[in-house]
């Protein structure tokens, strides 16, 4: 998580630096060949989604980031919905489904030139079922004379239809407005001071490495559904959980396959939402299966966590099942694979036999307590002071940057701001992380420390 900036300095440096809330989420829903892709891209301002004259042509699901007026959102572009469709339709129609329960908003995109049809008025009634908020978008509307048809769609008793040409931009400005009313409101920046409530933990791994069956165990019943079938679990189930003398909220979520904008079909929403998850959380558990191989996709989720500016515990589960030569090559792989982590706690468990239940708690206490360290102005610096004379930057190209100031900006995860002469190479930042652990500890937490570098102006890399 070490970073630089030459600008500006994010968040307060005398408070805690709040944390951006999730993004709503968009769906893009409509029969086939109405032109969502197209709608979509006018929508993100690029040209992404794919686009083509023929029925059918999107069928997984991709998410884009979009902004308007200021305001950031996830819009989700499905494939074209045939309610009552079978086989390949049948799929892009449940995935559309799965669409509406994700999203905050439907834009429901209807083709203006045609008018509503028999699957527009399906679709419609599916969409009412669903609760959620709908936008009308009555496409293809390419000049005045084409906003007659546009209000012949008011007769599908939704509301409002937007005439709008997703190939020209008639239209999408207004469009656009009216899905920024119907988003839910703009939530405050998270603090996670929550005043009494439980502090919140996210369980994460790849599909069947056991974490629904840790719920469970931790749970003392069978509460989220364990199936050996890889990715039964698409949701996250919270459940509220005594240990330790204390209550727990733990998010047990579905597990990561791939990158999402590369999963398919529920996949693609299971790790949405998994995502969701994280970011509501405080600390996350990783399980790692030991009884197989370190994964790309262990080391992919561990790199979400530490991105997300979360604490981490790493929970190596199935310990049970392993014999002398396979301890031996695990640890072998962690030293390996997972060096970069070794600030995070970690324990050894068995979620089916319980096996280590009791060092769980104590573990997330820990990270959750690195989690929120502050270190004194006063005592930074002075670590800085020492650290720069005992250990100066290397000299380059006859300049050496030196740090000027340093301050905490912020905790949850701890934020540094150096004030520094010149550019500090990535090896003395990570030299300057390994040292600030030494000194103050930060176990289960990754470190943020960011560079505002004082040049004159034309000098800056």
């Amino acid at each position: 998580m070490t970073e630089y900036e030459i600008e500006t300095v994010p968040g307060d440096l005398d408070g805690a630096v709040p944390e951006e809330p999730p993004t709503p989420v968009v769906a893009v829903v409509g029969r086939p060949n109405v032109g969502k892709s197209t709608l979509v891209n006018r929508i993100i301002g690029r040209r992404e989604a794919v686009v083509e004259d023929v029925p059918g042509v999107t069928r997984d699901r991709v998410a884009y980031d979009a902004t308007w007026n200021g305001r950031r959102f996830t819009v989700v572009d499905t494939g074209g919905w045939l309610p009552e469709s079978s086989g390949l339709a049948a799929a892009i129609a449940e995935q559309a489904r799965m669409a509406v329960d994700l999203a905050d908003v439907v834009l429901f995109v209807v083709d203006a030139t045609v008018g509503a049809t028999d699957v527009d008025e399906a679709v419609v009634e599916i969409l009412r079922r669903s609760g959620k908020p709908v936008v009308l978008a009555a496409n293809k509307v390419d000049d005045q004379a084409g906003e007659a048809d546009a209000a012949l769609l008011w007769g599908l008793g939704i509301g409002e239809p937007w005439p709008v040409s997703a190939l020209h931009g008639r239209g999408s400005g207004d469009l656009l407005d009216a899905v920024l009313d119907a988003l839910p409101r703009e939530a405050p920046p998270e603090t996670f001071e929550e005043a009494g409530g439980p502090r919140r933990v996210a369980l994460l791994g790849r599909p069947n490495v056991g974490k629904s069956s840790l719920l469970n165990q931790l749970a003392g019943e069978n509460r989220a559904v364990v199936d050996a079938v890889a990715g039964t679990t698409r949701d996250p189930v919270d459940e509220l959980i005594e240990l330790g003398g204390r209550t727990w909220r733990f998010i047990d979520t579905a597990g990561i396959r791939r990158r999402y904008r590369e999963n398919q079909g529920a996949d693609f929403y299971a790790t949405l939402r998994t995502r969701s998850a994280l970011e509501r959380a405080e600390v996350a558990v990783v399980l790692v299966d030991t009884s197989e191989p370190l994964a790309e996709q262990d080391l992919r989720i561990v790199s979400m966590v530490i991105d997300s500016g979360r604490a981490l515990v790493m929970a190596y589960n199935k310990w049970d099942l392993l014999d002398e030569e396979r301890r031996y090559y695990l640890e072998r792989e962690i030293d390996r694979q997972l060096h970069h982590v070794r600030w995070a706690p970690r324990v050894n468990i068995s979620a089916r036999t319980g096996r280590h239940m009791e060092k769980l708690v104590p573990a997330i206490e820990t990270a959750l307590d690195g989690w929120g360290t502050r270190v004194p102005t006063s005592k930074l610096n002075q670590f800085f002071t020492d650290l720069v004379n005992s250990h100066p930057h290397p000299i380059r190209g006859g300049r050496q940057p030196r740090i000027l100031f340093a301050t905490q900006a912020g905790v949850r995860p701890p934020r540094f701001v150096l004030f520094t002469t010149g550019f500090l190479e990535e090896g003395y930042r990570r030299f300057i992380e390994r040292r600030l652990r030494e000194e103050f500890g930060f176990p289960g937490t990754p470190l943020d420390i960011t560079m505002k570098i004082r040049e004159k102006r034309g000098k800056r890399r």
